[in-house]
C-alpha cells in the first residue's frame, strides 16, 4: 500500500522541518511548500491526501489559500487542517470548509490524531 501524501504550507521553516520530520517517521510521504504563491500549482501537481495549511502567512494567507482552493475543481476536495496560532483560527477554519484546526503551538500527538481521523488510517 501507498503510503498518505501530506503536503504542508507555513512560512515558518522550523515548523516546516520539524513536521515533515515527525510525519515522514509516521510513514507518510511529505511534501513541503514555505512559498504560499506555490501552493495551489504543488496542490494540482502532487495531489496529496491532506493539506496542513498555516493561516498568517506572508502574500497569500491561509484563509485566501482556502477560498482558491475550494473554488478549483482539480484540488476542491482536499482535507484542509489549519494550523495557527490565531484565537479567531477555529472559526475561520470552520468558516472556510476547512477539515479540522490546530492550535499553535501544537502537541504532536494532536497532529497525529487529527490527520488519522481525517483519513481514517
Amino acid at each position: 500500500m501507498q503510503p498518505k501524501k501530506i503536503m504542508i504550507c507555513d512560512d515558518d521553516r522550523g515548523i516546516l522541518e520539524m513536521l515533515e520530520l515527525f510525519l515522514d517517521l509516521e510513514g507518510y510521504n511529505v511534501i513541503c511548500e514555505i512559498n504560499s504563491t506555490n501552493l495551489t500549482k504543488q496542490l494540482v501537481l502532487h495531489k496529496p491526501d491532506l493539506l496542513l495549511l498555516d493561516l498568517w502567512m506572508p502574500i497569500i494567507s491561509g484563509d485566501q489559500l482556502i477560498k482558491i482552493i475550494r473554488s478549483t475543481s482539480e484540488i476542491k476536495e482536499t482535507p484542509i487542517i489549519v494550523l495557527s496560532a490565531s484565537v479567531d483560527g477555529p472559526d475561520i477554519a470552520a468558516g472556510l470548509e476547512a477539515n479540522g484546526f490546530i492550535a499553535k503551538p501544537f502537541d504532536l500527538t494532536d497532529i497525529t490524531d487529527k490527520i488519522n481521523t481525517i483519513l481514517k488510517n
